[in-house]
C-alpha cells in the first residue's frame, strides 16, 4: 500500500498558500499549472524547488464533460486567478502546464492552450489528468482514478509505466443534479450544499447510485488488468466515504488523500 505522507504533506502546504501566499521576486523560477475544471479553474504556484507558492479558484461553468463551451468565459477566468495571484505574490506569471480528460482529442486539447495563452501564459506541457495526478502521488502499480465535474478518468499504471487510460461522462456535476432534483433548489444552490461538510451524511443516500455508476465504469475499465489498488483524486472524491462504495463496487482497497481536490492541478504545476 502507499504511503502517502509525503503527498497529504505536500496538499497541507498548498492548502496553507490559499490564504498566506508566498511573496516572490522578479526573475525567480515559477511552476504554474491551470485546472480547468467542470466545476471549478484552479491555478497552482510552485518554485522552482516545487514547494507551493500560491493557489486561487474560482467556481464556473465554462467546462462541460472536460470540454470548453465558453472560450471567452474560460479566458477571463484564468485571467482573473492570474492576476490575483500575480499582485499577491509580487511577480508575473508568464508559462503554464495544463490537463485534459484521457482521450481529449487535440483539437480539444488546443482550445485549453488557446484559454490559457489567451489569458498571458504561454503553455509548456499538456497533460492527462491521472498521469498529473501521479506526480504527486508516486504509485508504481495501480489505477489512479480521477472524479471531476464532468467525467470519471483512469489511468493504469504498472511498474511505472501507463498501460490503459480512459474517460467517461459522468461526474460531480451529476451528483449536483440529483441534490438540485431533490430539494428542489438551483444548480449553483445545490452545489453549495453538496460541498457542506456538515450536509454530507444528508446527501450521501441520495447520490449513492450515481456513485455506484463511476464504481462500475471503473470496474469495467480495469477488468482485463491485474489491479489491486484504487487511488482516488478530484474534487467529487472529496465526498466523505466515496471511497467506501467504490472498494463495495470493484472489489478492490480504494484509497484516497485528505484533500483530493488539490492533487491533480499540484501535479499540473509540477510538470510546468
Amino acid at each position: 500500500m502507499l504511503d502517502m505522507t509525503n503527498c497529504e504533506h505536500l496538499i497541507s502546504q498548498l492548502e496553507a498558500t490559499i490564504h498566506n501566499p508566498r511573496t516572490m521576486t522578479e526573475g525567480d523560477k515559477l511552476l504554474v499549472g491551470v485546472d480547468l475544471g467542470t466545476a471549478y479553474i484552479v491555478i497552482v504556484v510552485l518554485d522552482q524547488d516545487k514547494k507551493p507558492v500560491a493557489c486561487e479558484m474560482a467556481f464556473s461553468q465554462v467546462i462541460k464533460d472536460g470540454l470548453v463551451i465558453d472560450y471567452v468565459g474560460a479566458m477571463h477566468v484564468v485571467k482573473h486567478l492570474k492576476e490575483k495571484i500575480e499582485q499577491k505574490i509580487g511577480t508575473r506569471l508568464t508559462k503554464a502546464a495544463i490537463a485534459v480528460p484521457p482521450g481529449t482529442s487535440e483539437g480539444d486539447s488546443k482550445t485549453h492552450k488557446y484559454v490559457v495563452e489567451g489569458a498571458g501564459m504561454e503553455v509548456t506541457n499538456i497533460l492527462d489528468e491521472p498521469t498529473a495526478a501521479n506526480s504527486v502521488l508516486n504509485i508504481e502499480n495501480g489505477v489512479i482514478v480521477d472524479i471531476g465535474g464532468g467525467t470519471t478518468g483512469l489511468s493504469i499504471i504498472k511498474e511505472n509505466q501507463v498501460v490503459y487510460v480512459a474517460d467517461e461522462a459522468t461526474g460531480g456535476t451529476h451528483l449536483t443534479l440529483v441534490v438540485a432534483g431533490n430539494y428542489k433548489i438551483k444548480f449553483e444552490e445545490a452545489e453549495k450544499y453538496k460541498t457542506d461538510l456538515s450536509r454530507q451524511h444528508e446527501i450521501f443516500p441520495l447520490v449513492t447510485p450515481v456513485i455506484e455508476k463511476m464504481a462500475t465504469i471503473i470496474k469495467i475499465h480495469i477488468k482485463n488488468h491485474d489491479v489491486k489498488e484504487i487511488y482516488l483524486v478530484g474534487g467529487t472524491c472529496c465526498l466523505d466515504k466515496i471511497e467506501k462504495i467504490i472498494e463495495n463496487v470493484t472489489g478492490i482497497r480504494t484509497m484516497k488523500p485528505k484533500n483530493p481536490f488539490l492533487v491533480t492541478p499540484l501535479g499540473i504545476a509540477m510538470n510546468c
